[in-house]
Order: structure tokens, then C-alpha cells, then sequence
């Protein structure tokens, strides 16, 4: 099998994997069948003692009520020593997410360790992006064009929404390797998980057990939200049901 034409934004030995991980079957469709999840996820995290989750005050997402469960496709960029006045006028634009656009595989989610107060992604690349079959994006760092990934159907949960461009301000140096998001580190192909409360990131290699301790945990709110649907006074409600 021929290997895949890259773009050159960036030197083929930065790109630690060419293409991210599978999950197990059926772990994605698990975590989707769950909904809203990231509460019960970051439950489950919590008891495992594996720290995973984000807070959506923090990493706002774009789309409201927008929803992704999918691999994790790094970028980790870093802040240019290159005058950025002399890099526009040269046209030297260090960024290279569109690397990873070019080796994206259906259901990847973008996951950028990113600069802050500077643009790491905007409209034309969350456009490829969804064109590349990616379901969306998590940004550690700024984002800008928010209205045109709106359009597009890609949903980003940025830490930052500004204007100014990183072409000339930021270089990208590793794409699928282990990068760093608000605290906690993010491997190629670990599980994402994004909704309106948050973000959680799940190994891959605990995704399985993770996703089974979720489901039980799912059916057991299930069942209390139909007791208090059906009206069981509280005291009742608090003995038959955990808490």
C-alpha cells in the first residue's frame, strides 16, 4: 500500500502516526446511544481515577447543542520566534492543520494543543475539515470565523474566539503524537467526547471498561428520573435508588 501524498506543510517525520487509531468496534456507537454523556463520563473517569474532563466555561463550544464521539486526531503548534509583519510580507505561514485535515479519517475529531490569544484554526479549515469527514474540533487556544464553521456543520470548543491569524504567528510541530489539553494529556486515537457541559478524553485502551461502567450507569438514572416521574415521594426515592 502506497503511503498517502501529504501537503508539505510539515516534515514527514513531525507526523507520529499516519493515520489515528481505530477504537473497538462499537465503542463509538456506545458512547453516541448515551446522549449528553459527559457527566456520566467524567463520573466514571473520576472513579477510576483517571483525570479526563473539561468544563464547557472553559472550552465553549460553538454549536449549541452539538454533540461529538470520536478518535482524536493531534496537532500541537507553539508560538513562532519568526516577526510575524516580516513573515506576512513574506507569505511564511507555519501552521500545518490542514496536514492533518489531508490525513483525517470519517468520525476523527481535530484535538489542537494550540496558542493562545491567536487564531489556530479558522473557517476555510473547519470547511476542509468537515469536507474530510471530521466531526468537529477541540482547541486549547484561540479559533476565529466562528459563523462560517457554524455553517459548515463543525462544531469547535475553543477556549478563545479572536480574529488575529496565526499563519504568521504559529508553527506547527507534531501531528498524532501525545499532546497536552488544559492539564491533560490527549494521545492519537483516545476517545472524545464533547457536548454542551464539556469535554472528557478517554484512553482508548480503557474505553471498553469505561463505556460499560457508563451504561450502567445511564440505565440507573434512567430509572430514577421514571420514579420521579412517577410521582415516589423523596424519602422512597432516596432509599430504592442510589443517590
Amino acid at each position: 500500500m502506497t503511503e498517502k501524498e501529504l501537503t508539505g506543510r510539515i516534515a514527514r517525520e513531525r507526523i507520529r502516526l499516519m493515520a489515528v487509531p481505530r477504537l473497538p468496534e462499537g465503542i463509538v456507537e456506545g458512547f453516541s446511544a448515551l446522549g449528553d454523556a459527559s457527566g456520566i463520563v467524567s463520573d466514571t473517569l473520576d472513579e477510576l481515577g483517571l483525570p479526563g474532563a473539561l468544563p464547557a466555561s472553559t472550552f465553549r463550544p460553538t454549536i449549541a447543542g452539538a454533540r461529538v464521539v470520536g478518535p482524536a486526531l493531534t496537532v500541537r503548534n507553539i508560538m513562532r520566534a519568526r516577526d510575524p509583519v516580516q513573515a506576512a510580507r513574506d507569505k511564511v505561514n507555519g501552521m500545518a492543520e490542514f496536514e492533518a485535515h489531508n490525513l483525517a479519517l470519517s468520525g476523527d475529531v481535530l484535538v489542537i494543543d494550540g496558542v493562545s490569544g491567536i487564531s489556530n484554526m479558522g473557517g476555510i479549515s473547519a470547511q476542509i475539515g468537515k469536507r474530510q469527514g471530521e466531526i468537529g474540533a477541540i482547541v486549547a487556544g484561540g479559533v476565529r470565523d466562528v459563523n462560517h464553521s457554524r455553517e459548515v456543520g463543525y462544531p469547535v470548543w475553543s477556549t478563545e474566539v479572536t480574529p488575529v491569524t496565526g499563519k504568521w504567528r504559529i508553527e506547527t510541530v507534531e501531528i498524532n503524537g501525545t499532546i497536552e489539553i488544559g492539564g491533560l494529556q490527549v494521545t492519537a486515537g483516545d476517545l472524545v467526547l464533547a457536548d454542551d457541559t464539556g469535554v472528557c478524553f478517554v484512553p482508548r485502551v480503557r474505553a471498553a471498561e469505561v463505556l460499560r461502567i457508563c451504561q450502567k450507569k445511564a440505565a440507573g438514572e434512567d430509572a430514577r428520573c421514571a420514579a420521579i416521574d412517577r410521582g415516589i415521594p423523596l424519602p422512597e426515592l432516596l432509599r430504592t435508588t442510589s443517590a
